[in-house]
Protein backbone atom coordinates (compact mmCIF):
# COMPACT_ATOMS: atom_id res chain seq x y z
CA UNK A 1 0.00 0.00 0.00
CA UNK A 2 1.41 3.61 -1.04
CA UNK A 3 2.50 5.87 1.91
CA UNK A 4 0.69 8.69 3.12
CA UNK A 5 2.08 12.22 2.43
CA UNK A 6 1.76 12.11 6.15
CA UNK A 7 3.76 9.29 6.64
CA UNK A 8 6.64 10.12 4.51
CA UNK A 9 6.82 13.15 6.65
CA UNK A 10 6.97 11.35 9.85
CA UNK A 11 9.72 9.44 8.15
CA UNK A 12 11.51 12.10 7.60
CA UNK A 13 11.50 13.50 11.24
CA UNK A 14 13.43 10.29 12.48
CA UNK A 15 16.13 10.64 9.82
CA UNK A 16 16.75 14.64 10.30
CA UNK A 17 15.87 15.55 14.00
CA UNK A 18 17.40 14.96 17.34
CA UNK A 19 16.61 11.08 18.97
CA UNK A 20 15.73 13.89 22.24
CA UNK A 21 12.56 15.68 19.59
CA UNK A 22 9.28 14.65 20.16
CA UNK A 23 8.13 13.29 17.12
CA UNK A 24 5.10 13.71 15.72
CA UNK A 25 4.14 9.75 15.15
CA UNK A 26 4.37 9.52 19.23
CA UNK A 27 2.56 12.17 20.35
CA UNK A 28 0.60 10.96 23.40
CA UNK A 29 -2.61 12.20 21.27
CA UNK A 30 -6.08 14.14 21.53
CA UNK A 31 -8.30 14.20 24.33
CA UNK A 32 -11.19 13.06 21.33
CA UNK A 33 -9.24 10.65 19.34
CA UNK A 34 -9.26 11.91 15.62
CA UNK A 35 -8.86 9.93 12.42
CA UNK A 36 -4.99 11.13 11.35
CA UNK A 37 -4.46 13.11 8.09
CA UNK A 38 -3.21 12.28 5.16
CA UNK A 39 -0.73 15.20 4.51
CA UNK A 40 -0.07 16.40 7.83
CA UNK A 41 1.31 15.31 10.82
CA UNK A 42 -0.32 15.33 13.76
CA UNK A 43 1.66 19.06 15.42
CA UNK A 44 1.35 20.60 12.18
CA UNK A 45 -2.69 20.28 12.17
CA UNK A 46 -2.36 22.01 15.53
CA UNK A 47 -0.79 24.82 14.62
CA UNK A 48 -2.86 25.09 11.51
CA UNK A 49 -6.32 25.13 13.56
CA UNK A 50 -4.60 28.01 16.00
CA UNK A 51 -3.83 29.77 13.23
CA UNK A 52 -7.30 29.38 12.29
CA UNK A 53 -8.79 29.96 15.71
CA UNK A 54 -10.62 33.35 16.60
CA UNK A 55 -8.59 33.77 19.45
CA UNK A 56 -5.69 33.89 17.04
CA UNK A 57 -7.26 36.72 15.25
CA UNK A 58 -7.82 38.90 18.50
CA UNK A 59 -4.61 39.62 19.48
CA UNK A 60 -3.62 41.70 17.26
CA UNK A 61 -5.51 44.12 19.33
CA UNK A 62 -4.42 43.50 22.57
CA UNK A 63 -2.20 45.16 24.36
CA UNK A 64 1.34 44.34 25.07
CA UNK A 65 2.77 46.75 27.35
CA UNK A 66 1.10 50.11 26.18
CA UNK A 67 -2.45 50.68 25.96
CA UNK A 68 -3.94 51.24 22.07
CA UNK A 69 -0.64 52.83 21.22
CA UNK A 70 -1.49 55.53 17.90
CA UNK A 71 2.05 54.59 16.52
CA UNK A 72 2.07 51.86 13.98
CA UNK A 73 4.91 50.16 15.25
CA UNK A 74 4.30 48.86 18.59
CA UNK A 75 4.20 45.62 19.40
CA UNK A 76 0.51 43.89 20.10
CA UNK A 77 0.03 40.72 21.88
CA UNK A 78 0.04 39.31 18.27
CA UNK A 79 3.34 41.02 17.10
CA UNK A 80 5.13 39.81 20.58
CA UNK A 81 3.06 35.75 19.61
CA UNK A 82 5.03 36.34 16.26
CA UNK A 83 8.32 37.65 17.61
CA UNK A 84 8.29 34.20 19.90
CA UNK A 85 7.60 31.46 17.43
CA UNK A 86 10.57 33.62 15.40
CA UNK A 87 13.28 32.98 17.97
CA UNK A 88 12.06 29.29 19.18
CA UNK A 89 11.42 27.92 15.59
CA UNK A 90 15.41 29.52 15.40
CA UNK A 91 16.27 27.64 18.36
CA UNK A 92 14.68 24.44 18.04
CA UNK A 93 16.00 24.52 13.84
CA UNK A 94 19.81 24.33 15.21
CA UNK A 95 19.19 21.87 17.89
CA UNK A 96 17.36 19.80 15.61
CA UNK A 97 14.05 19.82 17.06
CA UNK A 98 10.58 19.17 15.77
CA UNK A 99 9.80 22.65 14.26
CA UNK A 100 6.06 21.96 14.44
CA UNK A 101 5.16 21.32 17.55
CA UNK A 102 7.39 24.08 18.40
CA UNK A 103 5.72 26.73 16.21
CA UNK A 104 2.07 25.29 17.70
CA UNK A 105 2.81 26.28 21.41
CA UNK A 106 4.40 29.27 20.23
CA UNK A 107 1.46 30.54 18.12
CA UNK A 108 -1.08 29.39 21.51
CA UNK A 109 0.93 30.42 24.20
CA UNK A 110 -0.96 33.81 24.81
CA UNK A 111 -4.40 33.03 23.51
CA UNK A 112 -6.16 33.66 27.15
CA UNK A 113 -4.85 36.52 27.51
CA UNK A 114 -6.56 39.99 28.86
CA UNK A 115 -7.40 43.05 27.33
CA UNK A 116 -4.91 45.34 28.96
CA UNK A 117 -2.22 43.28 28.97
CA UNK A 118 -1.30 42.29 32.77
CA UNK A 119 -3.44 44.85 34.47
CA UNK A 120 -6.50 43.45 33.27
CA UNK A 121 -4.89 39.99 34.27
CA UNK A 122 -4.38 40.92 37.79
CA UNK A 123 -8.08 42.58 37.77
CA UNK A 124 -9.51 39.06 37.12
CA UNK A 125 -7.16 37.38 39.87
CA UNK A 126 -9.04 40.01 41.61
CA UNK A 127 -12.31 39.02 40.66
CA UNK A 128 -13.08 35.37 40.13
CA UNK A 129 -13.34 32.95 42.87
CA UNK A 130 -10.70 30.46 41.71
CA UNK A 131 -8.16 33.12 40.50
CA UNK A 132 -7.08 33.60 36.83
CA UNK A 133 -3.75 32.95 35.58
CA UNK A 134 -3.55 33.68 31.50
CA UNK A 135 -1.69 30.07 30.72
CA UNK A 136 -4.06 28.41 32.71
CA UNK A 137 -7.06 30.44 29.98
CA UNK A 138 -4.56 30.08 27.05
CA UNK A 139 -5.47 25.88 27.88
CA UNK A 140 -9.14 26.60 28.62
CA UNK A 141 -9.23 28.82 25.49
CA UNK A 142 -7.87 25.69 22.93
CA UNK A 143 -10.02 22.93 25.54
CA UNK A 144 -13.23 24.36 26.06
CA UNK A 145 -14.02 27.72 24.46
CA UNK A 146 -13.03 27.83 20.35
CA UNK A 147 -15.55 26.57 18.17
CA UNK A 148 -18.62 27.45 20.03
CA UNK A 149 -17.44 25.19 23.20
CA UNK A 150 -16.18 22.22 21.15
CA UNK A 151 -12.62 23.13 21.91
CA UNK A 152 -9.76 22.74 19.25
CA UNK A 153 -8.77 19.25 20.00
CA UNK A 154 -5.18 19.90 20.47
CA UNK A 155 -2.22 17.28 21.29
CA UNK A 156 -1.29 16.52 24.84
CA UNK A 157 2.81 17.71 23.68
CA UNK A 158 0.93 21.34 22.66
CA UNK A 159 -0.86 21.74 25.39
CA UNK A 160 1.33 20.98 27.76
CA UNK A 161 3.80 23.29 26.14
CA UNK A 162 1.20 26.03 26.61
CA UNK A 163 0.07 25.38 30.51
CA UNK A 164 3.80 25.58 31.29
CA UNK A 165 5.71 28.42 29.11
CA UNK A 166 5.02 31.13 31.50
CA UNK A 167 7.47 32.00 34.01
CA UNK A 168 5.63 35.35 35.34
CA UNK A 169 8.41 37.10 37.32
CA UNK A 170 9.78 33.66 38.42
CA UNK A 171 12.63 30.99 37.16
CA UNK A 172 13.07 30.82 33.83
CA UNK A 173 14.66 27.33 33.96
CA UNK A 174 12.76 24.88 36.06
CA UNK A 175 13.43 20.99 36.90
CA UNK A 176 10.43 20.26 38.01
CA UNK A 177 6.83 21.30 36.48
CA UNK A 178 8.10 22.91 33.65
CA UNK A 179 7.13 21.80 29.83
CA UNK A 180 7.69 17.71 29.07
CA UNK A 181 9.52 18.37 25.63
CA UNK A 182 12.09 20.26 24.87
CA UNK A 183 10.17 22.37 22.36
CA UNK A 184 8.28 23.59 25.03
CA UNK A 185 10.74 24.73 27.01
CA UNK A 186 12.52 26.22 23.45
CA UNK A 187 9.21 28.16 23.93
CA UNK A 188 9.44 29.20 27.48
CA UNK A 189 12.91 30.93 27.14
CA UNK A 190 11.82 32.59 23.90
CA UNK A 191 9.08 33.97 25.60
CA UNK A 192 11.31 35.64 28.03
CA UNK A 193 14.24 36.41 25.09
CA UNK A 194 11.22 38.19 22.82
CA UNK A 195 9.77 40.51 25.44
CA UNK A 196 12.59 41.51 27.23
CA UNK A 197 14.04 42.78 24.15
CA UNK A 198 10.58 44.48 22.28
CA UNK A 199 9.57 45.99 25.63
CA UNK A 200 12.87 47.60 25.56
CA UNK A 201 12.58 48.40 22.16
CA UNK A 202 9.03 49.83 22.84
CA UNK A 203 9.61 51.60 25.47
CA UNK A 204 12.33 53.58 24.30
CA UNK A 205 9.91 54.66 21.18
CA UNK A 206 7.52 55.93 23.88
CA UNK A 207 10.22 57.82 25.91
CA UNK A 208 9.32 55.82 28.94
CA UNK A 209 13.16 55.00 28.90
CA UNK A 210 16.47 56.20 27.20
CA UNK A 211 18.96 53.90 25.93
CA UNK A 212 21.61 54.86 28.29
CA UNK A 213 19.07 54.08 31.16
CA UNK A 214 19.80 50.29 30.63
CA UNK A 215 22.12 48.63 33.17
CA UNK A 216 25.31 48.93 31.14
CA UNK A 217 26.40 46.04 32.88
CA UNK A 218 24.22 43.70 31.06
CA UNK A 219 24.35 45.95 27.56
CA UNK A 220 28.49 45.08 27.89
CA UNK A 221 27.83 41.22 27.94
CA UNK A 222 24.76 41.14 25.46
CA UNK A 223 25.06 43.91 23.05
CA UNK A 224 24.11 47.27 22.34
CA UNK A 225 21.33 46.80 19.75
CA UNK A 226 17.98 45.11 19.80
CA UNK A 227 19.77 42.65 17.40
CA UNK A 228 22.73 42.35 18.97
CA UNK A 229 21.12 41.39 22.39
CA UNK A 230 18.76 38.46 20.94
CA UNK A 231 21.84 37.10 18.60
CA UNK A 232 23.30 36.80 21.52
CA UNK A 233 20.94 34.91 23.65
CA UNK A 234 19.87 32.99 20.93
CA UNK A 235 22.96 31.99 20.27
CA UNK A 236 24.10 31.06 23.88
CA UNK A 237 20.67 28.78 24.28
CA UNK A 238 21.90 26.96 21.56
CA UNK A 239 26.01 26.92 22.50
CA UNK A 240 24.86 25.66 26.06
CA UNK A 241 21.79 22.96 25.33
CA UNK A 242 24.18 21.30 22.86
CA UNK A 243 27.01 20.96 25.54
CA UNK A 244 24.67 19.68 27.68
CA UNK A 245 24.21 16.59 25.98
CA UNK A 246 20.41 18.34 25.09
CA UNK A 247 19.32 17.26 28.34
CA UNK A 248 17.62 20.31 28.96
CA UNK A 249 17.73 23.89 27.44
CA UNK A 250 19.61 26.46 28.84
CA UNK A 251 22.07 29.55 29.29
CA UNK A 252 25.28 30.42 30.21
CA UNK A 253 25.53 31.79 33.79
CA UNK A 254 26.52 35.02 32.22
CA UNK A 255 24.29 35.35 29.95
CA UNK A 256 21.49 34.13 31.87
CA UNK A 257 22.83 36.93 34.43
CA UNK A 258 22.87 39.52 32.07
CA UNK A 259 19.05 38.72 30.73
CA UNK A 260 18.02 38.90 34.34
CA UNK A 261 19.29 42.10 34.95
CA UNK A 262 17.28 43.81 31.88
CA UNK A 263 13.80 41.85 33.19
CA UNK A 264 14.38 43.21 36.71
CA UNK A 265 15.01 46.49 34.93
CA UNK A 266 12.26 46.40 32.90
CA UNK A 267 9.74 45.26 35.86
CA UNK A 268 11.13 48.65 38.02
CA UNK A 269 11.20 51.42 35.04
CA UNK A 270 8.49 50.57 32.85
CA UNK A 271 5.91 47.53 34.17
CA UNK A 272 5.42 49.12 37.77
CA UNK A 273 6.58 53.12 37.20
CA UNK A 274 4.14 55.75 38.62
CA UNK A 275 2.92 55.85 34.75
CA UNK A 276 1.87 52.07 34.50
CA UNK A 277 0.66 52.05 38.32
CA UNK A 278 -1.66 55.22 37.11
CA UNK A 279 -3.30 53.22 33.67
CA UNK A 280 -3.29 50.19 35.52
CA UNK A 281 -6.30 51.66 38.19
CA UNK A 282 -7.91 52.74 35.15
CA UNK A 283 -7.82 49.67 33.24
CA UNK A 284 -9.04 47.58 36.56
CA UNK A 285 -12.00 49.66 37.03
CA UNK A 286 -13.34 49.43 33.34
CA UNK A 287 -12.57 45.54 33.95
CA UNK A 288 -14.41 45.83 37.68
CA UNK A 289 -17.40 47.48 36.31
CA UNK A 290 -17.83 44.94 33.27
CA UNK A 291 -17.71 42.50 35.34
CA UNK A 292 -19.97 43.52 38.25
CA UNK A 293 -22.41 44.19 35.24
CA UNK A 294 -22.27 41.16 32.67
CA UNK A 295 -22.79 39.31 36.60
CA UNK A 296 -26.32 40.72 36.25
CA UNK A 297 -26.47 40.75 32.60
CA UNK A 298 -25.11 38.01 31.12
CA UNK A 299 -27.35 37.86 27.65
CA UNK A 300 -25.07 40.57 26.66
CA UNK A 301 -23.02 38.11 25.76
CA UNK A 302 -21.53 35.66 28.15
CA UNK A 303 -21.75 32.50 26.67
CA UNK A 304 -24.07 29.55 28.19
CA UNK A 305 -20.98 27.10 27.75
CA UNK A 306 -19.10 25.31 28.90
CA UNK A 307 -22.35 23.76 30.29
CA UNK A 308 -22.19 23.25 34.14
CA UNK A 309 -19.28 26.05 34.90
CA UNK A 310 -20.39 29.32 37.40
CA UNK A 311 -21.82 32.48 35.32
CA UNK A 312 -18.75 34.07 37.25
CA UNK A 313 -16.14 31.45 35.24
CA UNK A 314 -18.23 32.15 31.92
CA UNK A 315 -18.04 35.71 32.46
CA UNK A 316 -14.21 36.11 32.98
CA UNK A 317 -14.24 33.76 29.62
CA UNK A 318 -16.09 36.80 27.87
CA UNK A 319 -13.73 39.63 29.15
CA UNK A 320 -10.26 37.55 28.86
CA UNK A 321 -11.97 37.38 25.24
CA UNK A 322 -12.17 40.77 24.68
CA UNK A 323 -9.78 42.90 22.61
CA UNK A 324 -8.93 46.80 24.37
CA UNK A 325 -11.03 48.19 21.69
CA UNK A 326 -14.17 45.98 22.34
CA UNK A 327 -13.69 46.13 26.32
CA UNK A 328 -13.71 49.92 26.08
CA UNK A 329 -16.46 50.56 23.29
CA UNK A 330 -18.96 48.31 25.56
CA UNK A 331 -18.01 50.25 28.55
CA UNK A 332 -19.22 53.39 26.58
CA UNK A 333 -21.80 51.97 25.74
CA UNK A 334 -23.04 50.73 29.03
CA UNK A 335 -21.81 53.36 31.30
CA UNK A 336 -20.88 56.63 29.43
CA UNK A 337 -24.24 59.27 28.61
CA UNK A 338 -25.23 59.71 25.11
CA UNK A 339 -25.63 62.67 24.03
CA UNK A 340 -29.24 63.82 23.55
CA UNK A 341 -30.09 64.70 19.64
CA UNK A 342 -32.36 67.53 19.91
CA UNK A 343 -33.83 68.57 16.51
Amino acid sequence: MEKSIREFLEERERKILSPKAAFSSETKGRKKPEELCLIRPEYQRDRDRIIHSKAFRRLKHKTQVFLSPTGDHYRTRLTHTLEVSQIARTISKALCLNEDLTEAISLGHDLGHTPFGHAGEEALRELLPGGFNHYEQSLRVVDFLEQNGRGLNLTYEVRDGILKHSKGFGEIFVEKDGPETLEGNAVRVSDLIAYVNHDIDDSIRGGIIKASDLPQEAIKVLGNTHAKRINTMVMDVIRNSVENGMERICMSDEIFNATQKLRDFLYEAVYFNDKSKAELKKTKKIIYDLFYYLMEHPERGVEAFPVGDLLETRVGDFIAGMTDRYALRIYEEIFLPKPWMIV
